[in-house]
Parts: structure tokens; C-alpha cells; sequence
């Protein structure tokens, strides 16, 4: 039996899917197998993985019934105790495995991913997702922080994770929704934890044709409804009254949908002071500084200017909040 089992599903990755097959079987960590799951491929993908001939490969061809499937399939496949993740774009270090294995050994985790580098395919830097990568390799590196910003943006990216089975045996759902958000968000309310590597091993591709960029379950409509949909099953399960911190771009549309969810605001606050005092949607917003201790009533952080989060959390943790624990931060 390996010691991990790669899963590669992959349509049509004709282009790609050869130097992603061969970062693989480049690990350090030798002890592995891949599968990789032709989900009814029309191009070369076929002809490509047979034409890198190598024991621990395993090829599996199927007709086209979506990533999902595919996915679900491959865990099903899969004989090591633990599983990582890869995609047919993208490109693996060759230490990837081996470090992020020792770092789920070394701190008793059930998930692990690691720092990435996100490039188009001339290997320029991709504008749009600047902050994005560096939210990923600044703010949600720790257990904690990946907990507490769970319903900010999926904090890890998932080709990037190895696991233990438990985790991917949760199964993929098909639904509106992504299916990699949504499994990670279940995993952490059943207690599952989460880390990352501190350094870069994961060389990811944009470009116009990327499932995530092209199919609806990955626009930002489908990441709200996932993160709000087990936000209201997990920590605002039978919650009747809330505090927001944030009420303008970014926090307005919380603040409607908690008070369409039937969810008393009891108050705002927001640092521009042309809103305190005033009523928004009914709730009387008040100055950061005014906020009283902590209690137990729940507090949902939505602020979209970066680095924001970072100046508010002292200041909670000062008022006696947990962040992750009866304060929130979404987007």
C-alpha cells in the first residue's frame, strides 16, 4: 500500500496534464500511486499520461459526467490512508508531499495545504488574483486563522491539499455550489483541522478556460450562498440576535440578508463617521470604540478593505471575542 494516493481528475487537459503528471512522480516522497481519471476526454489527454510510462500510475477512463463524479470516483480508487489532491493545469514541487505529510504528522492535523504562486500560462503574475494569493499565503496559514476565516473565502486552495481519507470521504456534493468549498466547510463543523506549509509549493495556472472560471458553481453568487448556507447551520444555528461590525460595501448585504433570515441586528458599528448614529436598515450603528465586552451575542465581522482585519482583531480579542468562537468574519 502507498503512502499517498495522488487524485488527478482531469477533461481535456491535453495541454498540461503531462508536466503536472511529471511533477507528481517527481516527489521526494516516492512511496505514492496517481490516478488519474479521464473523465471523457475528446483531446490527446489519453495518448499523454500513457506516453509517461511509470508503475505508480494509474489511468482511468470513464465518459464525461462532470468533476464531481470524476473526483468522487478517484477517492473511491484511492489505497493510501492518506490522499492529495492535483490538477491537470497546475504544477507540483517536487518537496510538496513529503513536507505538507510531515507537517499533518508534526501538529495532528486532518488537512494540509501550502503556499502558492498563482501565474498565467506565460508565467506573468495574474493582477486579479494578487490579493487573493496573498491571503492565502499570509492570513490563513495556522489552524486558527483558518477556522476563523472560514467564511471569508475557502482558505485553501484546493489542489493544494493532502488530507487524511475522512476528509475526502465526506464525498464531493453536486450541487449549485462549489464542491471544494463546501466540503471544507462541513469537514471544519464536524472539528476537522486545518493547516498549511510555509512556503511556496504549488505553482497554479489561471487562465480563460479553468473550470473555476468558467462554470457558475464558482462565481462569487455561489460562493455567498455556500458560505452563508452553513454559516446559518453551524455557528447562527438557532441564533436570534447578532452584532455587525461593517456596514458599508461589503456589510450592507449582510446586514439584509441577517434580517431576511429573521435574525435581530442589535447593532452596527462602522469606523466612518458619517454613519454613527445613524439607522441603517433600522440598526443604530455606533463607533468601533464604543463597543461593549463580549456577551455571547454572536458578532459578524464583514469588512472588505484590506488588511482591515487585521487592525480589528486586536481590538476584539481586547473586548473578550473569540475570533472563530462568537465572532465571525465573512465577505
Amino acid at each position: 500500500m502507498p503512502e499517498v494516493s495522488v487524485v488527478l481528475p482531469v477533461f481535456n487537459g491535453g495541454r498540461t496534464i503531462g508536466r503536472a503528471v511529471r511533477s507528481i512522480l517527481d516527489q521526494t516522497l516516492r512511496d505514492l500511486e496517481l490516478i488519474v481519471v479521464d473523465d471523457g476526454s475528446t483531446d490527446d489527454t489519453v495518448a499523454v499520461v500513457r506516453g509517461l510510462p511509470d508503475p505508480r500510475v494509474r489511468l482511468i477512463q470513464c465518459a464525461h459526467r462532470g468533476v464531481v463524479a470524476t473526483a468522487n470516483a478517484a477517492t473511491e480508487l484511492a489505497v493510501a490512508p492518506f490522499i492529495a489532491r492535483m490538477d491537470a493545469d497546475d504544477v507540483s514541487d517536487p518537496l510538496r508531499l513529503e513536507k505538507q505529510l510531515q507537517r499533518l504528522h508534526e501538529s495532528n492535523l486532518d488537512v494540509v495545504g501550502c503556499q502558492i504562486r498563482i501565474r498565467d500560462e506565460t508565467s506573468q503574475a495574474v493582477n486579479s488574483m494578487r490579493r487573493y494569493e496573498r491571503w492565502i499565503n499570509t492570513e490563513t496559514i495556522e489552524a486558527n486563522q483558518i477556522s476563523a476565516l472560514r467564511f471569508v473565502e475557502f482558505p485553501l486552495v484546493n489542489p493544494t491539499i493532502l488530507a487524511r481519507r475522512s476528509y475526502f470521504e465526506l464525498g464531493f456534493r453536486d450541487t449549485d455550489v462549489p464542491e471544494d468549498y463546501d466540503v471544507m466547510l462541513r469537514a471544519a463543523a464536524l472539528g476537522m483541522q486545518f493547516g498549511k506549509v510555509r512556503e511556496v509549493l504549488f505553482h497554479w495556472t489561471d487562465h480563460p478556460d479553468r473550470l473555476t472560471r468558467t462554470d457558475s458553481r464558482y462565481s462569487r453568487e455561489a460562493f455567498m450562498r455556500c458560505r452563508q448556507s452553513h454559516l446559518l447551520a453551524g455557528p447562527l444555528r438557532g441564533v436570534r440576535c447578532v452584532d455587525i461590525w461593517g456596514v458599508g460595501q461589503t456589510g450592507k448585504p449582510w446586514l439584509r440578508w441577517l434580517r431576511d433570515r429573521k435574525i435581530n441586528v442589535r447593532r452596527g458599528y462602522d469606523v466612518n463617521q458619517r454613519k454613527v448614529n445613524e439607522q441603517i436598515h433600522g440598526v443604530r450603528i455606533w463607533h468601533p470604540t464604543d463597543m461593549p465586552v463580549a456577551d455571547g451575542t454572536p458578532l459578524i465581522i464583514a469588512v472588505g478593505a484590506e488588511d482591515a482585519r487585521r487592525l480589528i482583531l486586536p481590538q476584539i480579542l481586547r473586548q473578550g471575542y473569540v475570533s472563530g468562537g462568537d465572532a465571525w468574519f465573512v465577505a
